[in-house]
């Protein structure tokens, strides 16, 4: 159950300090190696599509999204980071953050979202593991943890390719 206090809204340029410290302690000093991170350098997300998790004035977490062509399909993105405050963990924060980012990207348009996670966590949310070999990334990845939701039906079936960001225009 959250807070009365509890809010999502887009993130601010202050924000920044917060959320990289928030995914320093998510994924270490590692995560700058990650193919997914490797995609997003460089690259700004989503500026209507990048939340923050807030109970009063304090941030507990906030979640980005990449715009990335995947072959010839242009319409996609790669859903990361995500983070929540470790001592906030199992609240519901990460839940919220992952399906209001989802209903806006729907909204906007977008008809793909991929991500390198845990299917036990993002199956719940109607990820489904991308068969081998139909979309790869530039540089390893455990085949498993590779996800992606349809947000147009269909959409995953007629996408095949390699996965490169992509600047795109933002919408607000």
């Amino acid at each position: 159950m959250q807070p009365a206090n509890f809010h999502i809204r887009h993130e601010e340029e202050s924000d920044a300090q917060a959320l990289s410290a928030l995914s320093a302690q998510a994924f270490g000093p590692g995560r700058f190696a990650r193919t997914a991170y490797r995609i997003r350098e460089g690259v700004p997300p989503v500026a209507s599509l990048s939340l923050t998790a807030v109970i009063g004035d304090r941030l507990v977490g906030g979640i980005r999204f990449t715009a990335v062509r995947v072959g010839e399909e242009a319409n996609a993105l790669l859903l990361g980071p995500l983070v929540v405050d470790p001592g906030q963990t199992g609240n519901g924060y990460g839940s919220a953050l992952i399906k209001e980012g989802l209903a806006r990207a729907r909204t906007e348009g977008f008809t793909l979202v991929l991500l390198v996670g845990d299917m036990p966590y993002y199956g719940r949310f109607g990820f489904k593991p991308v068969p081998p070999g139909q979309i790869t990334l530039p540089g390893p990845v455990d085949p498993a943890r590779l996800l992606a939701l349809e947000l147009v039906p269909g959409a995953l079936a007629a996408t095949t390719g390699m996965v490169r960001s992509t600047a795109r225009s933002n919408k607000n």
